[in-house]
């Protein structure tokens, strides 16, 4: 089976057209009023998923609004499916920030031209993204996949993990028939049979785990090391470092706080995510939730993501992962 390359510019308009429907931003392009704004604006505009789970404690306690009460500056939140169209609404000049995204989505927001600089990490989580199928399934090896369709969705991390592991097993995307769905319309096709096996990412993965009894093929050990990286819109980033200083620490105090207080970071994540504490809890064990600044080793990484989906001819240029802005905390 010949599939044709992915364009990300048509797939970062659909996301775009998308986006600005649903948040109303679209009557504020036919008004003329432009997303972009001013530099000293006195607003912060995040966009997060339901795996950001640092900026989710942030959000639920308020904790950023104090931080930044004393520069009067408010915050305004707006939540995605998945990474690619947080990323596009962020280069439209919708947001200012991203919470963290998967390895492999800053690579198709950057093919498609997005101005974008990376401001932190979650160091490697491997274990937390894995290709799963059902309990009962015939299939015990990625390269029986061959043939069969696989839900993921397009440009996430997950994506990638499938992409080397196809690799890895003498296969390429090209021999299995890809189902492209969000997270939620990627378990209903799997729960339902209509999938061979699903690649995703906690807390979905532990959703599906407890709940629909999926066994992991395989993770990300030795294939994804699946860092998760936060980044920002380049104008407002060159305009507001100490902004992005302040979220760094924060978003820092709260991957410790996690990490520390497991039992009390399941019982709030809970009831935010519409899941039971033990499944939040198993889903945070395999994240490392360690804020840090974006380091060189990550960049290379970045880089060789970027290079394995132009080879695969899924990007249709080459994406100079070097070229990007990189912020650093003070």
């Amino acid at each position: 089976m010949t599939l044709p390359p992915i364009d990300p510019l048509s797939v970062l308009t659909a996301t775009r057209r998308q986006w600005l429907l649903q948040t109303g931003a679209a009557a504020a392009l036919l008004a003329g009023a432009p997303l972009t704004r001013a530099a000293d604006a006195r607003t912060l505009r995040i966009g997060y998923q339901k795996s950001s789970t640092l900026t989710l404690l942030l959000k639920s306690r308020g904790l950023l609004e104090k931080a930044l009460a004393p520069q009067q500056i408010s915050v305004h939140w707006h939540e995605f499916s998945s990474g690619l169209p947080l990323l596009e609404a962020l280069n439209v000049g919708a947001l200012d920030l991203s919470a963290d995204v998967a390895d492999a989505v800053p690579p198709f927001a950057l093919a498609a031209g997005a101005q974008l600089t990376y401001y932190a990490i979650e160091t490697p989580s491997p274990t937390a993204q894995a290709i799963v199928v059902q309990r009962d399934s015939p299939i015990t090896t990625v390269a029986q996949l061959k043939g069969r369709k696989v839900a993921f969705t397009k440009g996430a991390g997950a994506h990638y993990l499938l992409l080397e592991a196809l690799s890895q097993a003498g296969l390429s995307i090209r021999d299995i028939e890809p189902a492209y769905l969000a997270p939620a319309d990627g378990r209903a096709a799997f729960e339902n049979g209509s999938v061979a096996a699903w690649v995703i990412w906690d807390p979905f993965l532990a959703a599906v785990q407890r709940h629909a009894q999926a066994r992991v093929l395989t993770d990300g050990t030795r294939i994804a090391a699946y860092r998760r990286f936060y980044l920002a819109s380049t104008p407002f980033a060159q305009a507001n470092p100490a902004v992005l200083q302040r979220v760094f620490q924060e978003l820092q105090r709260a991957g410790e706080w996690v990490k520390k207080n497991p039992a009390a970071a399941a019982e709030w994540h809970a009831p935010v995510l519409g899941l039971d504490a033990a499944t939040v809890a198993a889903a945070n064990e395999r994240r490392s939730y360690a804020v840090q600044p974006v380091d060189s080793e990550s960049l290379v990484e970045q880089q060789r993501i970027a290079d394995a989906f132009t080879g695969a001819q899924i990007l249709p240029r080459k994406v100079v992962i070097q070229a990007s802005p990189v912020w650093r905390p003070a």
